[in-house]
């Protein structure tokens, strides 16, 4: 009934069926275990005449014969039997201690979908019969840890993981980061070396943009006042973002949607502060510029702040550790506030505009990368878009010349040939670098030509194989498939250099 009427829900909702099921179709339990370790059964034999005698305390005659010879039963409850009792037992209960007013009823029990009847529903209905009260007000329902093919770990098989050796080889933060992002309730997680290095490989990151961070601003704890009428374009952009990012997580949290709120914050650390904002804002930490570095100061302290907050429910021992060399925190990170949306830093032009320029630093970064044109050289930007986008990106070519290598950037002329151009279109913004001013033209066609060429036989290769009868007939479906993939993929390719040499040409 508790579940029926919602005092207690599942998380995910759909593991209330498993509950019915059970709880509707109910057997007797058998309750006595033949173990060594448990709670004795508070049974009592009469060795004499037969009676038994079931009561809190050992009796001291049998009440029927009034023998002493008095046997208590050797077998022990079933482990689910005293483990039901927990919610309430373990915080004083029958007294009415202080932990007991405290945490009983609680609100979340997390558990896996394995042991819903023989631990959930006893636990609800022992707190029930004992207490009148349902245990808890939720029941997060957590998947299986199997390896990486997906097998549950077991003895036989040797595929289980030690945690403590994870731990050892990647720490405890990486395996929680690596159990939990991406991951929704209920689901099984496949866990494997490769997921795990990737959750150390943020930790480092997280390190290292935190060290940087550090080495950068001074000691001064700097107030939002002081910096307010000061704030960059790149600096509302990020502290935007960052309310958002705010707003998102904490609505996943609320709904138990812990993976999806692991993975925002990933994204939003990785692709946005570490790759972009901290980028953005090199420059301005060396300045002469003193309001634009306590900006600067301001907002890396700030944004850095709430990443770590955020970030504490997962991984807690590296974020508990970064927070205590910024300067102005002066409790620990587990008894500060949860992040809260700041009004003031709602800037949605910025928002906007920083992320077209950094569509237009990608693109620009797309067709060097195409073309291989070195990192050290400097390319000339035309573009045809309006008047005041123009200017936005004119404002912005300090940032251009850093992140994309760009010497100048200018509207471009009427009549082009753009044929002689590489292009990319972000938005309303086309963006136009001339051929010549990227490569050296005869290198460039050869380097090209040299290419068509293998990869023209690499397709034929693929042609025969799948114009051979024996192959398709024999092969499995999964290989032909993949070769048909790669015979897609090469003749894209192809198709892609035969454009580029004609403009070359």
């Amino acid at each position: 009934e508790v579940v029926e009427n919602g005092d207690t829900k599942f998380i995910p909702d759909r593991f209330s069926k498993t509950y019915f099921n059970w709880m509707n179709n109910i057997r007797d339990w058998c309750i006595s275990r033949q173990l060594w370790w448990g709670h004795q059964i508070p049974a009592y034999y009469c060795e004499d005449c037969g009676e038994i005698i079931v009561d809190k305390e050992k009796p001291d005659v049998c009440p029927k014969c009034g023998s002493t010879n008095l046997k208590q039963d050797e077998d022990v409850l079933d482990t689910w039997f005293s483990s039901a009792l927990w919610p309430f037992s373990t915080l004083g209960w029958p007294e009415e201690t202080e932990d007991f007013k405290q945490f009983f009823p609680n609100n979340t029990l997390v558990t896996g979908y394995d042991i819903i009847f023989f631990w959930v529903a006893r636990m609800i209905f022992m707190s029930l019969y004992n207490t009148g009260e349902t245990p808890f007000e939720n029941i997060y329902i957590h998947g299986l840890i199997r390896d990486k093919n997906g097998l549950k770990m077991s003895k036989s098989l040797g595929n289980g993981i030690d945690p403590l050796q994870v731990i050892k080889d990647f720490s405890a933060d990486a395996l929680r980061f690596a159990i939990i992002t991406g991951n929704a309730a209920g689901n099984d997680v496949r866990m494997s070396d490769e997921k795990l290095e990737w959750g150390r490989n943020f930790l480092n990151k997280l390190w290292n943009a935190s060290r940087f961070v550090l080495m950068n601003i001074t000691d001064e704890v700097i107030s939002e006042d002081q910096v307010i009428n000061n704030l960059e374009e790149t600096d509302k952009w990020i502290l935007s973002r960052l309310n958002n990012i705010i707003s998102e997580v904490t609505d996943n949290m609320d709904k138990y949607e812990l993976g999806l709120a692991a993975q925002k914050v990933y994204d939003f650390t990785w692709n946005e502060f570490c790759d972009w904002y901290i980028e953005f804002v090199k420059p301005r930490l060396n300045s002469e510029n003193e309001q634009s570095k306590r900006a600067a100061y301001y907002t890396l302290s700030y944004v850095l702040k709430n990443i770590l907050k955020l970030l504490h429910p997962v991984i807690p021992f590296i974020t508990e550790e970064i927070y205590s060399y910024i300067p102005g925190t002066d409790q620990a990170l587990i008894i500060e506030q949860w992040p809260e949306v700041n009004e003031k830093y709602q800037f949605k032009t910025e928002e906007e505009n920083i992320q077209k320029l950094i569509e237009i630093v990608r693109a620009i970064r797309n067709i060097r990368s195409n073309y291989e044109v070195p990192n050290k050289k400097e390319v000339n930007v035309f573009v045809n878009s309006s008047d005041s986008e123009l200017k936005k990106l004119e404002n912005a070519k300090d940032i251009l010349n850093k992140l994309a290598r760009v010497a100048s950037l200018s509207k471009l002329p009427d009549n082009q040939d753009l044929e002689k151009y590489a292009t990319a279109v972000v938005n309303d913004v086309e963006v136009y670098i001339l051929l010549e001013d990227l490569i050296d033209k005869d290198k460039e066609i050869k380097r090209l030509t040299s290419k068509l060429a293998k990869l023209t036989k690499e397709v034929e290769k693929s042609n025969k194989k799948l114009s051979n009868e024996g192959f398709l007939s024999k092969a499995p479906e999964a290989v032909v498939n993949k070769e048909k993939r790669i015979q897609k993929e090469l003749t894209e390719e192809i198709n892609s250099i035969k454009k580029r040499l004609s403009n070359l040409q």
